[in-house]
């Protein structure tokens, strides 16, 4: 009787849904107040960015006890098909971001930007929301510690996403009068984002590792070339090129990071979507129909676009 009182009210209220256009809002508002306070230093901007930040905080909150009630009602981990799984990475994007607010305000506006995107995605037309009985071959403990951990690393990923773009935009803006705040906040930025992209690779990395664990006790092998163990390995291998690349003096410096942690997010994609909706294999769990891959071609075009737009200005102002 409870668990339908409370599907009631998780239904009734539908925070999923509104969650992203509330996220969206703050984001905008605060990113706007932020990057003003950058070039005027106004006690009422101070407490315009407070106050949209607490915002966030609460929506976050909000976000939470939404995930909770949802693994209450199901009697799993809500995080066992696509819909579920991409409320989570959301959920997961804004715990990091708000985790490296002390840094920069720019993280916490930058990931609830994010965080509404990908919230928007589980309410494409060919994702199911219903709250559905658990697959037999998730009914295991490592859903909640295997499926946690590597689904949860896509948050930082994300995150990182977000701050190369944020730190190129920055860039792109810098000028005469306003460089040395301007190299400051891309400091910051690129600093959170290294940090940010370092834990998602543990993350992912540890995820693997008990994913050869689940393997071996589900199909009675640890590793066999799966198109989802292949595609995590890569973006192991990504990643991890990305974060040591800053010790081949041609690839050192904060535009060629920043535009690199946003080609790598690439590959998690493909990782999440692709494998599950285009290849074939044991992780292929996801239902609805498979669309074109064309975005990823778009994705890379737009991400040399705004690379070839901004390095003149790093060049100029930057590169030493």
């Amino acid at each position: 009787e409870d668990k339908v009182t409370m599907e009631i009210l998780y239904n009734k209220y539908d925070v999923f849904q509104k969650l992203p256009y509330w996220y969206l809002s703050a984001a905008i508002l605060m990113l706007l107040f932020t990057i003003l306070k950058i070039f005027k230093e106004r006690k009422a901007l101070h407490y315009l960015v407070n106050g949209m930040h607490i915002f966030i905080g609460l929506l976050f909150a909000l976000h939470t006890a939404g995930l909770i009630a949802r693994w209450y009602i199901s009697g799993h981990a809500p995080w066992s098909n696509a819909y579920e799984s991409i409320v989570y990475v959301s959920w997961a994007t804004m715990f990091f971001g708000l985790a490296f607010d002390i840094k920069s305000k720019l993280t916490v506006a930058s990931s609830a930007f994010v965080t509404a995107m990908i919230l928007m995605a589980a309410y494409m037309n060919w994702i199911d929301p219903e709250i559905a009985n658990l697959q037999p071959v998730l009914n295991s403990y490592w859903l909640m510690i295997h499926v946690a951990v590597i689904v949860a690393s896509y948050g930082p990923f994300a995150l990182g996403f977000i701050l190369g773009f944020v730190s190129l935009l920055l860039i792109f803006f810098t000028n005469e009068k306003n460089k040395t705040k301007m190299d400051l906040n891309i400091q910051e930025i690129t600093y959170i984002n290294e940090m940010a992209l370092t834990i998602g690779l543990i993350m992912l990395t540890i995820g693997n590792f008990l994913g050869g664990q689940w393997a071996n006790e589900s199909w009675g092998r640890y590793w066999g070339w799966d198109p989802k163990e292949t595609w995590a390995l890569i973006s192991i291998m990504v990643y991890a090129f990305v974060i040591h690349a800053r010790f081949v003096p041609a690839l050192r410096g904060k535009w060629i990071f920043n535009l690199m942690s946003m080609f790598a997010f690439i590959s998690i994609l493909f990782t999440y979507y692709g494998v599950n909706f285009h290849l074939v294999g044991l992780h292929s769990y996801a239902s609805g129909e498979a669309h074109s891959l064309d975005w990823i071609y778009y994705s890379m075009g737009a991400i040399v676009l705004i690379g070839a737009i901004t390095y003149p200005k790093y060049k100029k102002y930057y590169k030493k």
